[in-house]
Formats: structure tokens, C-alpha cells, sequence
């Protein structure tokens, strides 16, 4: 990994086992994680705060099945990329399409999902920091299930931060010694990107 990446990029867990939090969705015998031991996972709405672990979420379930990853923010996409991906997705199976930030989509763009999320063309993960029963149009959230990430506790932030000062190549080289944990996380706001990228 680029040792000039932010950390929080740096220290991306590429497993469920590696992920801290979110054990009701992905522990031992959870849903989420029953669902992609079995291979087969539903079009998914993941709905939290910003650094719960969405995106994360959608690159282990991608990472551990092995299969085409499109992903696309709000933010700065459009239909025609919609339709650009699904073009995609015909030439592989089971792909999946990453939508960040799927809640500033406008009804039309939402509606250009229905028909591939319909026909199993792609699988949708969209990530949301807004309730999806207010933001994502009812015919489209009916097609999908709604997985809502808890906020990171405290010993689960506490936790990320020794784990990236043990196994952060770039962080191993220095002698790093955590003396203002409690500024750490309340400058976080419980964000764990925020908070890793505040040691770099």
C-alpha cells in the first residue's frame, strides 16, 4: 500500500474478520455475513454515520466474492454513468454497483437502477447517511434490504488505533505513543476515517 494514502485507506479491512464494529450485521451467524458465505447476497441499502464502515462494507463483500466492483458517488454521477455501469454488468455476472452517498440521487436517477437491480443484471449496494425510507424512492428501496450501521463504540475506536500503530508499515517505522486518546476521539466525532487520518 502507498505509504502516501491516508491512513484510514491505508488500513482498509479486506475481510470480515479484519473489520472492527457492526457485529450485528457481520459477526459470527449474522445475517449479512450468512448471506455472503452463501455466496448470494441481496441488493443492499447500508445506512449509517459518516466512517461506520459502508464503503468498507462493499468492498469486503465484493473482495470476498470475487466478482466485478462499479463504483460511483452521488454526488458527481449521473444517469448516463447508471447506464454506463449496467452496460458493464451485462458482460459480467453478479456484478456489483457501489453507489455512494445514494440518498442525493434525484428520483429519475434512482429509477435508471429498477430494471437491472429488477432483472439481476447488477446487485445494488447504495450507502446512505440519510434515512433511505425518506430519501430512496419506494419502488427502488422495495427491491432492496436495509442494513443500518451502528455507530462505532468507543473501544472499537480505541481498538483501530492500535491496530494501525502495530501494523501500518509507515506507522511501525516511528515510536508512536498514544497520550491524548480521549482529544483523538472526541475530535472524531466517532468517524473511524476521521480519527485514523488524524495520526496520518
Amino acid at each position: 500500500m502507498n505509504a502516501t494514502a491516508p491512513l484510514a485507506e491505508r488500513m482498509r479491512p479486506q475481510t470480515l474478520d479484519d473489520l472492527v464494529g457492526q457485529e450485528h450485521l457481520t459477526g459470527k451467524g449474522s445475517i449479512l455475513r450468512t448471506a455472503i458465505e452463501h455466496g448470494k447476497i441481496p441488493s443492499m441499502i447500508l445506512w449509517g454515520l459518516p466512517g461506520t464502515g459502508k464503503t468498507t462494507i462493499a468492498n469486503i463483500i465484493a473482495h470476498t466474492l470475487n466478482v466485478r466492483y462499479i463504483q460511483l458517488s452521488a454526488i458527481s454521477s449521473g444517469v448516463k454513468d447508471v447506464r454506463d455501469a449496467i452496460a458493464q454488468a451485462q458482460t459480467a455476472t453478479g456484478t456489483i454497483l457501489f453507489i455512494d452517498e445514494i440518498h442525493r440521487f434525484n428520483k429519475g436517477q434512482q429509477d435508471a437502477l429498477l430494471g437491472a437491480v429488477e432483472k439481476g443484471i447488477i446487485t445494488l449496494i447504495g450507502a446512505t447517511t440519510e434515512n433511505p425510507s425518506f430519501e430512496v424512492n419506494s419502488a427502488l428501496l422495495s427491491r432492496c434490504q436495509v442494513y443500518v450501521l451502528k455507530p462505532l463504540e468507543q473501544e472499537d475506536l480505541i481498538k483501530l488505533l492500535h491496530k494501525a500503530i502495530e501494523k501500518d508499515e509507515w506507522l511501525k517505522t516511528k515510536n508512536i505513543e498514544l497520550k491524548e486518546i480521549e482529544a483523538l476521539l472526541t475530535i472524531s466525532g466517532g468517524d473511524a476515517r476521521k480519527l485514523l487520518n488524524l495520526i496520518k
